[in-house]
């Protein structure tokens, strides 16, 4: 199958295995942001298959993950109205906040719905006249040109009873706060390669430059990784910091213009409170001027909320790359997939979600 079985090739992941065991000759410790990427990882073994001197971590690349424990609580008090459609995509409803997980108000009778596009939102709205319909807009980069064409859309449509809960987060802010954080382990990335197609690749080279860190844009399959982690051990050994393409074959420099438009036409930055790591400056989109009328958050007044994290759960340190999912001393015990302590075990893309389901034989690494 083009485009799948040459990137599973054997005979080319052990040239590339080789190749990294010949480049490198001192220890160092690599990022993959992604939480895809993580999952390819453990997965098909790949930090089984590296030299001892390179430790992988894992970063904070999962949105449902990251989406603060705040604007869960903010979710389910939403949600909690008889006057809502509450949609989301299947992940986040099983996200712990403080107490209560959207899952626990659809089991109470709450009008939550799992859908499969933004559009799905708009159209339940359309439908539903007398109903306020939310969606909840999780996601990087990746995700973020869709829930803004739902916004268009139901403007477009004269829509008044479209909102979203604004949860986006972007990846070169959490990059520029790890690699400045005074815990900060990590010598090189592996950027995501799905952001990049969308983004491009431009606003890394600052990040590369100014914290002397190669940062290579990879792909999710297992000699797309391979072959990410050896150009990130070439600069590394050489003393090189630059900003590298693997994923040529989808990724441009400048990302998707048309999509960057229409993010920018209905999103801004913004700060962003990140699970487990904190607030990070710009971090985040938030919906522009001209759609504030589409802004659960300002729409719906839930008053104050305390958020709380459960004390056993370490995800933001797993989330920094500062710590591994296996030495939580919750994992696989307080903390499993049916009951779940924090985020990370949630996810599909959730690097504890990971270890727990391939990762037994790895955890050495």
């Amino acid at each position: 199958m083009k485009f799948v079985d040459e990137y599973r090739d054997r005979a080319t992941v052990e040239t590339l295995t080789a190749a990294i065991r010949s480049t490198v000759h001192h220890p160092w410790t690599i990022m993959e942001i992604c939480g895809g990427q993580t999952h390819a990882i453990v997965k098909h073994g790949i930090d089984r298959l590296l030299p001892q001197e390179i430790t992988l971590v894992h970063g904070p690349g999962c949105p449902v993950c990251v989406t603060s424990v705040e604007l869960i609580d903010r979710a389910v008090a939403i949600a909690s109205r008889p006057e809502v459609i509450f949609t989301s995509f299947g992940d986040m409803l099983r996200v712990p906040g403080s107490s209560r997980d959207l899952l626990s108000v659809k089991a109470a009778g709450g009008d939550v719905r799992i859908i499969y596009s933004p559009l799905d939102a708009v159209d339940l709205a359309a439908k539903n006249p007398g109903r306020k319909v939310v969606f909840f807009a999780v996601g990087f980069e990746t995700t973020a040109p869709a829930n803004a064409m739902a916004a268009v859309q139901a403007r477009r449509m004269g829509l008044t009873n479209f909102f979203l809960l604004t949860a986006h987060v972007l990846v070169p802010p959490a990059i520029a706060a790890i690699l400045g954080s005074p815990a900060n382990r990590v010598q090189a990335f592996l950027a995501a390669g799905h952001v990049c197609t969308v983004m491009g690749y431009e606003e890394y080279l600052p990040l590369a430059a100014s914290f002397h860190t190669p940062i290579v844009v990879t792909g999710f399959e297992p000699v797309d990784i391979l072959h990410g982690i050896l150009l990130a051990v070439r600069q590394l050994e050489e003393g090189r910091a630059e900003v590298e393409n693997q994923y040529s074959r989808v990724v441009r420099r400048e990302g998707n213009a048309g999509a960057r438009r229409v993010i920018a036409d209905v999103f801004e930055p913004s700060d962003r409170t990140w699970r487990g790591i904190g607030t990070i400056p710009m971090s985040g989109y938030r919906l522009r001027p001209a759609f504030a009328s589409m802004d659960a958050e300002h729409h719906f007044d839930v008053g104050h909320l305390e958020a709380h994290e459960s004390p056993l759960c370490i995800a933001g340190s797993v989330l920094q790359g500062i710590r591994k999912p296996h030495e939580c001393p919750a994992f696989g015990r307080e903390c499993t997939p049916e009951r779940p302590l924090g985020a990370p075990m949630v996810s599909s893309e959730g690097a504890c979600a990971a270890y727990y389901r391939y990762g037994a034989l790895n955890h050495g690494r």
